[in-house]
């Protein structure tokens, strides 16, 4: 950062209430990434990016609640209690980082994260230390974007051609339906990215669609890559986009891979998943073998690994964040055909401390220029902090909600518990982009249907169970629907069917047998994608464009019990 831009970054601080002496107000690090070599195998590992090509903000939710054996564990931990439990300085690059904490003004200071093109710079500093480094790609990549969604992911597999990208896995990807998928692995990535995943098979005699793993020579040290896709891709979306797979978590057969690379000479084996980090810490527990975990799915930055002990020694287990705002880095010493020791940093990709990579740049700038228009409309201004992000709501959650029941004039609103969406600061016009970054599926279809108060009930309890049920291999999707007009009372640790009550629409008890006008979007069943009604960015943008002012959005959000001290809630 030279003078000029430092003197920007501090009127910006200034204009946000911040004085000169604030804690906020630091020097820009010119140190922060050097990262000293330890080892004979690098490996860096981002995952969950959603197709985000340009710096962005993004928000860390100040709500993940784990229960049973998750509780108080990471990753479910927020705020104070995640900078404590890591070590992590108040105030500081790493606390904006990593928590929702004063996030306004920390914004304001440290500005934006990630960005391919200073992603890019960052990848080629690190590797240009570290001979041999393997670049692994979690998975929801190719999804998050408008021009991912209109390119139909041509976009990011570019984008990850250049970045350099060696091995990737995948989720969202798959919602691009199995005959795009297949062309883009067969013809584009040939070659280039190997796409591994042990997991998806045919239904019919049990095939693998894609390698199993890979085994690469880093410094004459023999690694195997192995892949695990989402488990829970056909109930989670459209099962109709991937009719002839399975997925599944497939233990044994994950053991089987295991004990195959070992015997074909693997003196290091990484499992590169989008599990979810709850399911990966049951796996290191239940197959043993594997030295790390690199997984994503669930979005979080956790710092440091966690160490997993099995009946084969122990298993890192890491998660690296979301929206392509860190980039992990793995470094393993490898002696006498086994990991002896290793070391592991979550780095933060902050655009205003990396230089944008010329070539990604300029391929950023081909990718947008036939859209650019389309991506700039003005909707609206906000007012108030835009996010998604939490078990159970974010402001951008909400806006989406009240769109749905202003637009189709209904009582209730459903909208899915995404994890992606970037976020927009008080003040930010809202883009068509911006509306994008929270929509932009394959199958964005808005509904309204007749439910009475017991099927509301059940769908709840449902999406409940997927999120709190205590055996993380039951825990199938995202976070909670978000639900508007409709206020209830959760609790998480209840077994599954009691979580949900106290349900109240304008401050009458729900009634069981009556009828509601419910309104939602994202339905994953066939029949809903011929009869549904308008695209949801399409709905979003006329609501946006009436309002053209976004006031502060208040959060409709359940009533919790049974939460109290739990470090996973501030």
């Amino acid at each position: 950062m030279n003078r000029r831009e430092f003197a920007q970054m501090l009127a910006l601080g200034a204009a946000a209430g911040l004085m000169l002496d604030s804690p906020f107000a630091a020097t820009p690090d010119s140190n922060f990434y050097e990262l000293p070599r330890f080892g004979n195998v690098s490996l860096l590992h981002f995952t969950d990016c959603h197709a985000q090509l340009l710096p962005i903000y993004f928000r860390e939710p100040n709500v993940n609640l784990g229960v049973a054996q998750a509780s108080k564990q990471p990753p479910h931990l927020v705020g104070e209690a995640l900078l404590k439990h890591f070590g992590i300085p108040a105030r500081s690059r790493d606390a904006y980082a990593f928590t929702y904490l004063d996030f306004n003004h920390a914004a304001q200071v440290y500005g934006r994260v990630g960005g391919f093109a200073h992603l890019a710079t960052l990848i080629k500093r690190i590797k240009a230390s570290r001979p041999g480094a393997l670049v692994l790609d979690g998975g929801d990549t190719w999804q998050g974007s408008g021009t991912s969604l209109w390119t139909k992911g041509q976009d990011m597999v570019d984008a990850c051609k250049l970045l350099g990208v060696d091995i990737m896995t995948g989720h969202w990807e798959f919602t691009l339906g199995a005959e795009r998928v297949k062309q883009l692995v067969d013809n584009d990535l040939k070659g280039k990215i190997d796409f591994v995943a042990q997991n998806v098979k045919t239904n019919d005699f049990g095939d693998q669609v894609f390698k199993p793993y890979v085994i690469r020579q880093i410094n004459g040290v023999a690694v195997a890559i192995i892949g695990q896709a989402f488990p829970y891709t056909p109930i989670a979306n459209p099962r109709y986009m991937i009719p002839d797979w399975s997925f599944g978590i497939q233990d044994e057969s994950m053991q089987q891979v295991v004990d195959e690379v070992r015997s074909k000479g693997a003196q290091a084996v990484i499992v590169l998943s989008h599990n979810g980090m709850d399911v990966d810490l049951k796996m290191a527990s239940r197959v043993h073998g594997i030295d790390a975990i690199m997984g994503g799915h669930t979005h979080d930055g956790v710092p440091a690994p966690t160490i997993v002990r099995n009946r084969g020694g122990q298993t890192l287990v890491t998660n690296a964040g979301s929206n392509g705002k860190f980039l992990a880095v793995l470094d393993l010493d490898v002696k006498g055909g086994k990991v002896t020791d290793y070391r592991y940093k979550l780095l933060p990709v902050f655009a205003n401390l990396l230089p944008a990579d010329p070539a990604m740049d300029t391929l950023i700038n081909k990718i947008r220029a036939p859209y650019e228009g389309k991506l700039n409309e003005h909707l609206a201004t906000t007012e108030g902090l835009l996010y998604r992000r939490g078990n159970f709501n974010g402001t951008f959650d909400q806006l989406i909600l009240d769109a749905l029941l202003a637009v189709k004039d209904a009582e209730i609103a459903f909208s899915p518990g995404f994890r992606w969406g970037t976020t927009l600061m008080p003040g930010q016009p809202i883009l068509m982009e911006n509306v994008l970054d929270q929509t932009a599926i394959t199958y964005p279809y808005t509904t309204v249907t007749e439910m009475t108060g017991d099927t509301i009930k059940t769908i709840l309890e449902d999406v409940c169970d997927n999120l709190f049920n205590p055996d993380p291999y039951y825990q199938q999707g995202g976070d909670m629907v978000r639900v508007g007009g409709l206020q209830y009372t959760c609790t998480p640790s209840a077994k599954a069917g009691d979580r949900i009550s106290e349900m109240h629409l304008n401050g009458k008890a729900l009634e069981a047998g009556k009828k509601y006008k419910v309104a939602g979007w994202a339905p994953v069943s066939e029949e809903a994608k011929s009869t549904g009604g308008e695209p949801i960015w399409d709905l979003a943008a006329k609501y946006l464009r009436d309002q053209k002012v976004i006031k502060p959005r208040a959060l409709n959000l359940p009533k919790l019990k049974g939460v109290e001290g739990n470090p996973g809630i501030a």
